[in-house]
């Protein structure tokens, strides 16, 4: 069974978005700007393979909006993004990103659903 691992959330105002979030729930953010992105932590994570150490307990990050990904995107951790990608496609649904590598950390995509959700997909390295 393939776990969800990450949360994404769109923003247009990135420095309003990290002021919210840090103050009201007190979630550490990171700016990795190589990416555009920031990256949350919600619970402690292991930092030789970046994972929650917490049983259960996902972290996330904030991405400017954008017309892919208009709303929060949960993704899900899998073998290979290529191949669930090409499952994605036998079953009603349509690619978005195709496989994409993250350097040091794995790979990434995002697809739609038949009912037009944008999911991601994540594979560690």
């Amino acid at each position: 069974m393939d776990g969800v691992v990450h949360f994404e959330i769109p923003v247009e105002d990135l420095e309003r978005a990290k002021a919210f979030y840090a103050t009201v729930f007190d979630w550490g953010l990171q700016s990795v700007p190589e990416m555009q992105y920031t990256t949350i932590t919600t619970t402690p994570i292991d930092e030789q393979t970046m994972r929650p150490t917490t049983p259960g307990a996902i972290n996330g990050g904030l991405m400017s909006r954008s017309k892919e990904t208009p709303s929060p995107v949960i993704t899900i951790g899998v073998a290979s993004v290529e191949e669930a990608l090409k499952k994605v496609e036998a079953e009603g649904g349509t690619v978005v990103t195709p496989s994409t590598p993250i350097p040091g950390m794995g790979a990434f995509g995002y697809f739609k659903d038949p009912e037009g959700n944008v999911m991601g997909l994540f594979q560690y390295s």
